[in-house]
C-alpha cells in the first residue's frame, strides 16, 4: 500500500506456502506477496534457502509444495551471486549494458560507474564489475529484480554506491534481495523476511 495515497500497489509475486529444493526441500513452507514498489529482502544462515529460493521463483529449482502465482506476463531480471566473469572479455562496460538490455539506463548511471562504461570489462575490479551488473539488471526494465549477494565483492565505498542504488525506487517494481548482511538490508528494504535452516 502506498502510504502517501493509501492505494494499493500491483502485486507481483505471491507465494503460497513454498517448499522447494533440488533432491528435497531446503525452503519453506513459505508464504509472503511482492508488490511493485518495494524492496524485500531475504535473511539467513547459510543453507536456510535464500538462494535456492530465487531460483525456484525463477524456474530453476524443483516445487515440492505450494505455489508460485506470477503477474500475467511478469518480467523478471535475476543476478546471480556470481555474475559469469570470462578471463577475457573484451567488451566495455557501455557493451555490457547495451548486450543486457540496459542501454537506456546510461543517462541515470551515477558517476562512478560512467568511468567505467569505456573500459573493457575484463580489466575491472570484481566490486566495479559487480556494481555493473547489478545496474544491468535494475536497467532491463523487468518488473522484478532478484539479486542474489549484490555486496560480494564490495568494498565499503561500493557497497554504499549500491544502496543509493537501489534507494531509486520504482513503483513500477519490486526488487527481491538476498545477502548475509542483515545491517544492509534494514537500511535499503521496506522489510526483511528472516529464513532459518
Amino acid at each position: 500500500m502506498d502510504a502517501g495515497t493509501g492505494a494499493v500497489s500491483r502485486m507481483l509475486l505471491e507465494l503460497d506456502s513454498l517448499r522447494a529444493g533440488y533432491d528435497r526441500p531446503v525452503v519453506g513452507p513459505l508464504s509472503m506477496q511482492l508488490h511493485a514498489g518495494e524492496v524485500v529482502g531475504l535473511w539467513g544462515a547459510n543453507g536456510s534457502g535464500k538462494s535456492t529460493l530465487l531460483a525456484a521463483i525463477g524456474n530453476g529449482a524443483r516445487i515440492f509444495s505450494g505455489e508460485i502465482r506470477r503477474a500475467p506476463g511478469l518480467r523478471v531480471a535475476y543476478q546471480e551471486q556470481r555474475p559469469v566473469r570470462l578471463p577475457a572479455m573484451p567488451f566495455t562496460g557501455r557493451d555490457l549494458l547495451r548486450i543486457s538490455g540496459a542501454k537506456g539506463s546510461i543517462a541515470a548511471l551515477p558517476a562512478t560507474l560512467r568511468d567505467l562504461l569505456d573500459r573493457r570489462v575484463d580489466r575491472l575490479s570484481g566490486g566495479q564489475y559487480q556494481l555493473l551488473c547489478v545496474w544491468a539488471a535494475l536497467g532491463r526494465g523487468a518488473e522484478l529484480i532478484m539479486l542474489d549477494e549484490p555486496t560480494n565483492n564490495l568494498d565499503p565505498a561500493h557497497e554504499a554506491l549500491l544502496a543509493e542504488m537501489l534507494s531509486r525506487r520504482s513503483e513500477e517494481r519490486a526488487v527481491l534481495l538476498v545477502s548475509h548482511e542483515r545491517s544492509f538490508l534494514d537500511g535499503v528494504c521496506n522489510r526483511v523476511l528472516e529464513l532459518s535452516t
